[in-house]
């Protein structure tokens, strides 16, 4: 197990040593919110980029209102604490950054109080544009969770157990991932990655009221679809327009993108991941690193190389 330096309660310490209470409602029903941030290096300048950081705060906090779970940080005391956990590792490579604000100490379900966070990062590479994965996925027979469950647009941990029977059964049926369909019967998004497909020269997505989470990826790659003069419309999906697709793809910042070559056995046109979904993933790619000097306001400095 790789053993990094993480921030937790104040303290910079080993991931091994951190310890949460084993009846603190975090460890007892999953009540933490939380935010994956992807983090590229850029070796020309020596610089690590956070990808839309702002975005992701703003995100976290609004998790937490929607659970009420009451941060004790700022987004801006947040930002220096991740900075202090990348500069302890001197990571200088590709990142991802969990940080998580969890219910701590003793108690239930129910309990608002006492709250900590952590925020560990780890060393994880983009995807290689010559290795891009040809993924094949099904629709799931679990339903996605929608806003009068348990709220998609909140990022919590215990959400994501919907995901894990999906994904689970997906696997076990000889697929790589599920797609879920939503309470309406229609389109919803994958197990922790929202989703894309091009049909008709458009890019298409469902929106935001299809219990699909804010994506910040989502949003992303819509501005730079439209950048490259590429039409995209969000509204509901039927399951069938999936099989009639020429190209879909998850996407998420751990994710990225995801091409998915067939569903449900239907091969999407040539079986290989497709031009749009290639394009865009080297457009996203060169943003997020700096080598596209493209929106700079979607990166944040949050580690150098030293300099001898």
């Amino acid at each position: 197990m790789v053993d990094n330096l993480i921030w937790i309660r104040g303290e910079i310490i080993r991931q091994s040593t951190a310890t949460v209470n084993v009846l603190s409602p975090m460890a007892q029903f999953g009540l933490n919110v939380f935010e994956g941030i992807r983090c590229y290096w850029n070796e020309d300048k020596g610089e690590l980029y956070a990808f839309r950081l702002k975005e992701h705060l703003e995100r976290l906090m609004l998790s937490c209102r929607l659970v009420r779970l009451p941060s004790p940080y700022t987004p801006a005391q947040i930002e220096s604490f991740m900075m202090k956990a990348i500069q302890a590792n001197d990571f200088q490579t590709d990142t991802a950054v969990r940080m998580t604000i969890f219910g701590d100490g003793q108690g239930t379900w129910n309990t608002c109080e006492p709250v900590s966070m952590f925020v560990a990062p780890m060393a994880k590479p983009r995807t290689e544009l010559g290795m891009v994965p040809a993924l094949k996925a099904c629709i799931s027979s679990w339903e996605r969770i929608n806003d009068n469950v348990l709220p998609p647009r909140a990022k919590v941990g215990a959400n994501y157990i919907n995901g894990r029977y999906a994904h689970l059964q997906a696997r076990h049926d000889g697929y790589d991932l599920p797609i879920f369909l939503g309470q309406d019967g229609k389109v919803s998004e994958g197990a922790g990655a929202c989703l894309f497909l091009v049909r008709n020269g458009l890019l298409v997505t469902p929106p935001t009221t299809s219990s699909v989470l804010e994506s910040i990826t989502r949003d992303t790659l819509m501005v730079l679809a439209r950048e490259a003069g590429i039409t995209v419309v969000e509204r509901s999906v039927d399951r069938t327009e999936l099989y009639l697709a020429d190209e879909v793809f998850l996407c998420g910042s751990a994710a990225e993108i995801s091409p998915i070559v067939s569903v449900d056995g239907y091969i999407l046109g040539q079986g290989q991941p497709g031009s749009v979904t290639i394009s865009l993933l080297n457009a996203y790619l060169a943003v997020a690193s700096g080598e596209k000097h493209d929106h700079p306001e979607w990166r944040t400095v949050v580690h150098c190389r030293a300099l001898t």
